[in-house]
């Protein structure tokens, strides 16, 4: 199995998930950009079925090498720049790794899967995940996103993973490749780059900064679980039909401020300031970002119906344990936000890491 991005939020816990719970050797494919962090997998590092290569998906030479000498039976694309507010400030990066590198990947794995023997030609399957942001934005009472719902990006990284969509999408219709696609709603849980709502949250009410919100705090986004993400994207991997696409969410919408507050009450309750005052205090209104989608949510009729997959976490219960995780973590998010781990690779990346 072949995973790109795995050092990532997404990609580690879904490596993890994968090594746990199959018997398939990980080959594992990530740049190590700011948000790749060799630390996210440090309990697979050394697992005689885990194989790190610090590689670009857009490396012309060394992917076909990869794919030539590990032979995947199938690949889940998670290498992405993901986060909307860098989108804003460098779209230039969100195009070269979203759409020109991803292109490239894709020409690569096309001429590696057309010179399989039959049977294993046949068995392959190329998993791209996307997101529910390339369908824009709603208006409170619209009917959640589905498959079908058209595309109508609104930010430069919501257009970026747009365009790799189309991409993937051609390379099913023009060449045959077998493809899979997931979109799915906002992800929370372990290992989450401290600039995403939930973790930027627990880690400056900790460290007593003001809690920022955007505008009035009503945007709605609709949360899944990375657990269920993971389980989810094995079900289709497992069950999916070539040249699918399937919505993963959880029907759990919340306003940002809701999300924020619930993050606030949950630190009260597991970890009290002394001064006794709630996080809640630290709640700051800021101006709000330009074209900042209103609400987010994801119909997933269709995975539950056609595939038999449904979320196993509720947004409370998740919430509860990634607070958890965080508390017992800190030493995690103070390297990350230090810069820390950057150094923890230098240490540790010619030791552990595999080259092609």
């Amino acid at each position: 199995m072949l995973i790109t991005g795995g050092a990532g939020f997404i990609g580690s816990n879904l490596v993890q998930y994968w090594i746990d719970g199959t018997n398939d050797t990980v080959i594992n494919v990530d740049k190590l950009t700011y948000a790749g962090n060799l630390q996210n997998i440090a309990k697979v590092i050394g697992n005689p079925r885990h194989v790190f290569l610090r590689t670009d998906i857009g490396d012309a030479y060394a992917i076909p090498q990869i794919l030539a000498k590990y032979k995947p039976r199938a690949i889940i694309n998670l290498a992405a720049e993901s986060h909307v507010d860098r989108s804003i400030h460098d779209p230039d990066t969100f195009i070269q790794t979203n759409v020109v590198a991803t292109l490239r990947f894709l020409k690569a794995v096309c001429a590696y899967w057309n010179e399989l023997a039959e049977d294993d030609k046949a068995g392959f399957r190329f998993l791209h995940v996307s997101t529910d942001e390339v369908y824009g934005s709603l208006d409170v009472g619209a009917a959640p996103f589905r498959e079908t719902t058209a595309y109508a990006p609104n930010s430069p990284y919501a257009a970026s993973k747009a365009a790799s969509d189309h991409l993937v999408r051609s390379f099913h219709r023009t060449f045959g490749l077998p493809i899979l696609t997931v979109n799915s709603s906002n992800n929370y849980g372990p290992y989450q780059f401290p600039e995403k709502l939930i973790p930027l949250v627990i880690h400056r009410a900790l460290t007593g900064e003001a809690l920022p919100v955007y505008g009035d705090g009503k945007n709605v986004r609709d949360w899944l679980h990375v657990s269920d993400h993971c389980a989810a994207i094995r079900t289709v991997l497992e069950k999916g039909q070539p040249g699918e696409v399937y919505n993963i969410g959880a029907s759990s919408e919340k306003t940002n401020l809701e999300v924020i507050e619930m993050i606030c009450s949950l630190l009260d309750e597991q970890q009290p300031q002394r001064n006794g005052k709630s996080y809640q205090e630290q709640i700051t209104f800021v101006k709000d970002r330009p074209g900042h989608d209103h609400r987010y949510a994801i119909d997933a009729r269709k995975i539950r119906r056609e595939l038999g997959w449904k979320p196993k976490l509720t947004f409370e219960s998740g919430l509860r344990s990634t607070v958890r995780w965080y508390l017992e973590n800190r030493e995690w998010t103070a390297n990350v936000t230090s810069g820390a781990y950057r150094e923890w690779i230098a240490l540790h990346y010619d030791k552990h890491a595999n080259s092609a």
